[in-house]
């Protein structure tokens, strides 16, 4: 197994972007399960939405995929055993 890389702080601090705004998407679904007629409501999930995936196309171009099974793009040489891992951190 390979032993985890330093990783430099802007690592950890656009990973802690994207995990804020998905908080708020996750908490934006569950208002908008009951309240689907906000339009207002509906306007900040689109628009964290598309925060969310900005951000996390800007990680994956600076640090590597993100997701798996076939969630996230590859670099050359296959870089998934490239540690840590957004999830081990």
């Amino acid at each position: 197994m390979n032993t985890p890389k330093q990783v430099p702080q802007a690592y950890y601090d656009l990973l802690e972007e994207i995990q804020a705004v998905d908080f708020v998407l996750v908490e934006l679904n569950l208002y908008l399960d009951t309240h689907p007629n906000d339009a207002n409501a509906i306007q900040q999930f689109n628009q964290c939405t598309y925060e969310s995936k900005k951000l996390k196309k800007k990680f994956e171009k600076q640090f590597g995929p993100l997701m798996h099974f076939g969630r996230s793009y590859s670099g050359y040489p296959w870089n998934w055993d490239d540690t840590p891992w957004p999830w081990q951190v």
